[in-house]
């Protein structure tokens, strides 16, 4: 009986050791805040501003054009034929509809600049991440901004880690409170 107690106790020891050698290592980060200390992301956010700013100002030159029109359409209207009417109401609702037109493409096209600007950023934190992964023994280094982990154990924010990695110090960052790298048109 006493050796069965100790071959029992010996494999629970053995099992107890077996899965503390095989415990995976577990990280977690804000990606959000570590691309927003990321100086690359400051001048994404310029650029990416530039560009609304230009497609903003083409859609004012339009509506102000379509503005002029309508205005003077309306100037006029009492003494147009009524195939001069048809005419330039025709006129008004074709440039009413390439201003809704250039207005959905701008939003797509800044869509695609947001993407094009943000997808180097990325890709170099991902790197850093890994690093910092291997390196550091992580198995999973989780993304904690997404909220997606219901529960988790106690983990390691390697966050500081990955900012060591990157070159960057703690408030030299070009963060915006999390916000896009570039603004969405106005509708």
């Amino acid at each position: 009986m006493n050796r069965t107690v100790k071959s029992v106790f010996v494999a629970l020891v053995a099992i107890m050791i077996g899965s503390a050698a095989s415990a995976q290592k577990i990280g977690h980060l804000r990606l959000d805040s570590l691309i927003n200390m990321m100086p690359e992301s400051k001048d994404a956010r310029q650029k990416g501003t530039e560009y609304y700013n230009k497609l903003e100002d083409q859609v004012k030159v339009m509506t102000g054009e379509l503005q002029s029109k309508y205005e003077d359409y309306q100037k006029q209207a009492p003494t147009m034929s009524d195939l001069i009417k048809q005419t330039k109401e025709k006129e008004l609702q074709d440039l009413q509809k390439r201003i809704q037109d250039f207005q959905q493409q701008a939003q797509s096209d800044l869509q695609k600049k947001n993407d094009e600007l943000s997808k180097p950023i990325y890709e170099k934190a991902n790197k850093a991440i890994a690093a910092v992964a291997k390196e550091n023994g992580y198995k999973y280094i989780l993304d904690s901004s997404l909220g997606v982990v219901l529960f988790s154990e106690p983990t390691d924010d390697v966050i500081t880690l990955v900012m060591k990695k990157l070159g960057i110090t703690a408030g030299s960052g070009a963060g915006n409170g999390g916000g896009p790298l570039i603004a969405a048109p106005k509708k």
